[in-house]
């Protein structure tokens, strides 16, 4: 049975809500929900919000974008419209998270809705809204509340990642990666999740325990060394919020992620898959790391977006995250490129520039940022994964006493 012709499973999307708001969220009775998606996320919106008030949620207010409005600003606004945001409305978030609203955000936008707008105006918009949003993505990045990232199948979306099909079958397609990808695709989801949470934990708890002060990537492109925030921790599924909730931030997730130290990156690095960035696909990314910095940077495509977006601010040129993910993992196996960072990032290890994540580190829910940023955090307006991983990728992992254990082998673990 297929909803209304769309090509998409009505059962395995009302399991993609439950799980939303079970596993992802794990949102508690009386707990407030803010939610923003896609206008064509619609169908989806409504399924949580009937779960959400059946797992006894306070109010749901969701906020929906719509692409067609967005073109309009870029087709018609005044230029000094592009370095403003609604700082109101952010405000407005940043008390709701204060007051303990969990966050659930559903992608499913045309990841390429603005390749044909003046990437000038995308960057100014972009930063715009980085800075304005900024007192509540510290409530995210910080990790105060539960929240979560799910995903439906905007048919824009679909035509971007199946461009051979129809559009019904390119919807249904999308629909059935997403939901093998969000482990919907059986009869138990959320018994899927806990075994799956339980494996990730395993994988941690190893990395936990060597306590290695780096790691050392070498494959095709690739000779780098980056060195590990003092008393970072790994972490990967699910993970205890400040205001004690134990929730999945990303469904799907594949990754066991730390920070690194944003002084301690040396060396080269070359992308393995293209990154989808506000409208603009950057492919082939190379780049040379020196004290932490990126020195020099190129691609063979979207390199002036790319260039942007490492001026944003001074943490832009450092990195935030380091994630492991094996080469076998399902997203990988699929062969898809998804175009969305959710999905993508989970197909290889990744690293991200800019803002790094209080969570991992020892007792981080505990440290003032000034804390952090002595332990190596990096600070920044952005947070953008880019996918450093393949088949042919060894990591090994150095001590502080110089001593290497092989971590990945040809992209596995080892």
């Amino acid at each position: 049975m297929k909803t209304h012709g769309s090509g998409i499973d009505p059962v395995k999307l009302d399991r993609l809500a439950q799980v939303a708001v079970k596993v992802g969220l794990n949102l508690q009775p009386g707990q407030d929900l803010f939610l923003t998606a896609p206008v064509a996320a619609l169908p989806l919106v409504r399924l949580i919000a009937e779960h959400a008030y059946k797992a006894g949620a306070g109010l749901v207010t969701p906020m929906l974008a719509d692409e067609q409005l967005t073109l309009a600003r870029y087709r018609h606004a005044a230029d000094a419209s592009f370095d403003r945001a609604p700082g109101w409305l952010y405000d407005g978030i940043g008390k709701a998270f204060a007051a303990n609203t969990a966050r659930l955000a559903i992608v499913g936008d045309n990841p390429m809705l603005l390749s044909g707008e003046d990437p000038a105006k995308v960057a100014r918009a972009n930063k715009a809204n980085s800075v304005a949003y900024q007192p509540a993505l510290e409530k995210i990045a910080n990790f105060d509340i539960n929240w979560n990232i799910v995903a439906f199948p905007g048919a824009a979306w679909a035509r971007q990642v199946f461009a051979g099909d129809a559009e019904e079958v390119a919807v249904g397609r999308l629909a059935e990666a997403i939901f093998a990808a969000s482990r919907v695709d059986r009869d138990d989801p959320i018994a899927a999740w806990a075994d799956h949470n339980a494996a990730l934990a395993t994988r941690t708890r190893w990395l936990n325990g060597h306590r290695f002060a780096a790691l050392h990537f070498s494959g095709p492109g690739t000779d780098l060394t980056i060195g590990l925030a003092d008393g970072h921790e790994w972490a990967g599924g699910a993970a205890t919020a400040k205001n004690g909730v134990t929730c999945n931030a990303n469904i799907p997730t594949e990754e066991v992620f730390t920070t690194p130290h944003a002084l301690r990156v040396e060396g080269r690095v070359a992308g393995t898959k293209p990154l989808s960035y506000q409208g603009t696909l950057i492919e082939d990314i190379s780049v040379r790391f020196e004290g932490g910095r990126i020195v020099e940077a190129q691609a063979s495509r979207g390199e002036a977006v790319l260039a942007k977006v490492l001026d944003t601010d001074e943490g832009a040129r450092r990195l935030g995250e380091v994630a492991l993910v094996p080469h076998s993992s399902p997203i990988s196996q699929s062969g898809i490129l998804f175009y969305n960072t959710l999905f993508d990032e989970n197909a290889s290890c990744h690293i991200a520039l800019g803002q790094c994540y209080a969570k991992c580190f020892v007792d981080g829910t505990k440290l003032t940022p000034e804390q952090i940023a002595a332990q190596g955090g990096n600070k920044s307006l952005i947070h953008i994964d880019w996918m450093i991983g393949s088949g042919q990728i060894d990591i090994d992992g150095i001590g502080a006493d110089g001593s290497r254990t092989p971590v990945f082998r040809k992209g596995e673990w080892a």
